[in-house]
């Protein structure tokens, strides 16, 4: 593929090609192509909430695409596999290399490993990526997560064990934007 798109057939284009990529990994139950669509889509209402700018949301709805592609390879350590992707995907749309380098470094700061976000931009997607705790659909999505690692790891993991890890999970863990802290924070209470 060889396009020189514009800034809307970009994404479109990227959401084809991650379709593409994720849709055969049948047993993965959480890390999906729609896990990527709500990871763009809450991105995109984030960083309306924070007033950046249009040229950001483009970059950050390409990360939050492909922050997860990386599963096609392997399931761990994976993320510069993510950044990997995106990276020749954009680069055969003739995207900018300056633009593909925000892509990158922001599809990193959704590793789980990734310490504090340092812009607002990195504090929407990693926001936008854990979304999902304190919503009401939390327990679901978090099960589907549980399915998906005793099928890939070929383990059973015990639910004692597994309520006792998502406790301390969330325990640890917090959101970076203001908007994410006001609309989750009686949820978490």
């Amino acid at each position: 593929m060889n396009h020189n798109s514009s800034k809307l057939d970009i994404t479109e284009l990227a959401k084809e090609y991650v379709n593409e990529l994720l849709t055969p990994l049948e047993n993965h139950y959480y890390h999906h192509y729609n896990h990527a669509l709500e990871v763009m889509e809450r991105s995109i209402y984030l960083w309306k909430k924070e007033w950046l700018s249009e040229e950001e949301i483009e970059i950050i709805s390409l990360a939050a695409l492909f922050h997860d592609t990386g599963f096609i390879i392997q399931y761990e350590n994976n993320e510069y596999i993510w950044a990997k992707i995106a990276k020749n995907f954009l680069k055969n749309m003739l995207y900018s290399d300056e633009k593909i380098e925000k892509v990158e470094w922001l599809i990193m700061a959704t590793d789980p490993k990734f310490k504090k976000p340092r812009s607002i931009s990195e504090q929407i997607i990693k926001d936008a990526d854990l979304d999902n705790i304190w919503r009401n659909d939390f327990m679901n999505t978090w099960a589907k997560l549980k399915k998906e690692l005793e099928n890939i790891k070929k383990i059973k993991i015990l639910n004692p064990a597994w309520q006792h890890g998502t406790i301390k999970f969330l325990e640890k863990h917090k959101y970076y934007t203001k908007t994410q802290k006001e609309e989750r924070w009686e949820k978490k209470k």
